[in-house]
């Protein structure tokens, strides 16, 4: 692969185009949310037939996440960008075209996610591989203002347009990533394919295990388990035996990257189950209706968009270790209060929440420069993919995991002191039990990372 200078007018140039395209990709994870209700009538379906419009653009978002990022090991970022901006522009028209279809409305959500995958998969590697660590850090803050604005107006746009107009109109929104393509292809360099082959086989049995674990999640059909182990073990012993496998076994032998995707994983869990209780508990507790509760929420995304880039400049001052810790002691913080004052004024979660955002913020900036600072250069593709892969995936579990714990008896006892209300002691005792979660990352975290200084193998230099 060729290289080029960061600090080229060129590279420079292309921020704003990668800021646009991330906005365009990550849109379209949350859009279709609350629409749902509109799809099933529509349609005549059950609450798990629709969700399928949820469930496979996940499936297939998270998996193109790894195989971009293996891809770009061998082939043109370029080349790889262009097409996956094309197939998500395609399959929304396809979508649109025909949305009296169901089945086509699902293969086009099916597309979209392949084609988006590629979006943030290369994105990370473009920056991880063409701009200086102390660009990267303010870029990476950058992405995740970006990203937590996004992941927030998602149900605000997608409620207004399926109000105003049509569900179907929500097909037309990633037509506009199209406006980038120009700009990626003139301004990235001429890359050299190395050549190479995916792994096939890797792949479909990488594909088995995220869906069979995600469809289990969703759906609780017992028979997605033993798929689900049986394609792990087969897996594992197949990139164990072939000579250019899907994933490099070496990869999960770096502790502080099999620490990095465990740390994440928790947080990441946590975090998408927080997203999950709040509605339901404003609902039931406060008697909010759907405007007036995401007028309370609005408030911390947004912040995470002021504080996203923020946090990009101190992880470049004050290095990624010291921002995660940052991060982590906001979210602790957080889930704290949050379970000690439910039931009392709904602002004081609200104000809350905005901790939680900027604590996150904060971690999910540094914590992907720690990655990127762990790995070497030709590891970072898979690796970043995969650490996408287990963003998403943590996100089902987490969601599933809540909502299990919500239907049990077990936690709607009295164990926080300062809570009274019984109605309110299942969400108290949820958000204590996600505190305990992240005060374990933060364990974690020290004991990987401790207080070393922030470095690049020098294989990553190179």
């Amino acid at each position: 692969m060729t290289t080029t200078d960061s600090s080229s007018p060129n590279m420079q140039r292309l921020v704003p185009w990668i800021v646009y395209i991330i906005f365009f990709a990550v849109l379209n994870e949350t859009v279709f949310n609350v629409s749902t209700p509109n799809i099933a009538s529509q349609f005549k379906l059950n609450p798990s037939q629709v969700s399928w419009i949820i469930t496979i653009f996940i499936i297939f978002f998270g998996m193109g996440s790894v195989i971009y990022g293996k891809l770009s090991d061998a082939f043109s970022i370029k080349k790889l960008i262009t097409f996956g901006i094309l197939l998500y522009s395609i399959s929304s028209v396809i979508g649109f075209a025909f949305h009296n279809s169901y089945p086509i409305v699902i293969v086009s959500r099916a597309l979209q996610g392949a084609g988006a995958s590629a979006i943030p998969a290369l994105v990370m590697i473009i920056i991880a591989r063409y701009y200086s660590k102390e660009q990267r850090g303010k870029l990476f803050g950058i992405i995740t203002s970006v990203v937590s604005f996004a992941i927030g107006i998602g149900p605000v746009l997608g409620g207004y347009i399926s109000g105003t107009y049509h569900w179907s109109y929500l097909f037309i929104i990633p037509v506009f990533s199209l406006v980038a393509l120009p700009f990626f292809h003139r301004i990235l360099p001429n890359e050299q394919s190395s050549g190479g082959k995916l792994d096939i086989i890797g792949t479909i049995l990488m594909g088995i295990v995220v869906s069979s674990l995600i469809l289990y999640l969703t759906e609780t059909h017992w028979f997605y388990i033993p798929v689900f182990f049986v394609a792990l073990i087969w897996f594992i012993f197949h990139i164990r035996r072939v000579k250019n496998p899907f994933v490099e076994p070496a990869l999960f032998s770096n502790r502080l990257y099999r620490n990095a995707l465990i740390i994440g994983f928790l947080i990441f869990s946590t975090v998408m189950g927080m997203m999950f209780v709040l509605p339901l508990m404003f609902d039931e507790l406060y008697q909010l209706n759907t405007q007036t509760i995401g007028l309370i929420m609005f408030p911390g995304a947004f912040s995470a968009v002021i504080f996203g880039t923020v946090a990009g400049n101190l992880t470049v001052k004050k290095g990624s270790h010291f921002v995660v810790y940052l991060g982590l002691g906001l979210i602790t913080l957080s889930l704290f209060l949050q379970a000690s004052v439910i039931g009392l004024w709904v602002w004081f979660i609200g104000m809350a929440l905005i901790i939680q955002y900027i604590g996150f913020s904060f971690l999910q900036t540094a914590l992907i420069e720690s990655v990127t600072n762990i790995l070497p250069n030709k590891q970072i593709g898979v690796g970043m993919g995969f650490y996408n892969l287990i963003s998403f995936v943590s996100g089902a579990i987490g969601t599933a995991l809540v909502s299990r714990a919500m239907e049990s008896s077990i936690l709607k006892i009295a164990i926080h002191p300062l809570i009274s209300n019984p109605n309110a002691y299942l969400y108290s005792n949820i958000m204590l039990i996600f505190t305990l979660i992240v005060i374990a990352s933060t364990l974690l975290y020290v004991f990987s990372f401790g207080r070393q200084q922030d470095t690049i193998p020098e294989e990553s230099t190179s």
